[in-house]
């Protein structure tokens, strides 16, 4: 997914095993699937991993870029790019091509941030100092 006009997903690796029955379908998707999948995602990078007796899964690696203005430096610099990768690896033992396809169209989807759990129902920079309202306020 896209934040701010940059596509968060920056590589996809692709692992599989030649031998092993749990990467058929893992197999079948880089024949038929993935070159249509490289060709419409042009901004990702598709690596494809040869791994022997381990199960086939798809790695995300994610890069979140904020930029930090410093208009006091003395080399006056204006943007400073950081970058925090994240990563996530999905197990793809035993689908089919058509599966594996929705499990990359996924990982291309998500922003890769972390799961947060919220702790109230609602937020807010600025909470009530009255209190949160319900419809069993009597006046």
């Amino acid at each position: 997914m896209a934040l701010r006009g940059v596509w968060q997903l920056q590589k996809l690796i692709v692992s599989y095993s030649d031998w092993g029955g749990s990467s058929r379908g893992i197999r079948a998707f880089m024949e038929s699937k993935l070159p249509a999948f490289k060709e419409s995602n042009p901004q990702l990078e598709v690596v494809t991993e040869h791994i022997r007796g381990q199960h086939p899964h798809l790695k995300a690696i994610y890069s979140k870029s904020s930029i930090s203005l410093f208009p006091t430096l003395p080399c006056r610099c204006l943007t400073v790019l950081t970058r925090n990768h994240n990563e996530r690896v999905v197990c793809v033992k035993n689908l089919t091509p058509e599966e594996i396809l929705l499990q990359a169209t996924r990982l291309r989807n998500a922003l890769g941030r972390k799961v947060i759990k919220l702790k109230t129902r609602h937020v807010t920079k600025h909470p009530s100092v009255q209190g949160t309202w319900t419809t069993d306020m009597k006046f």
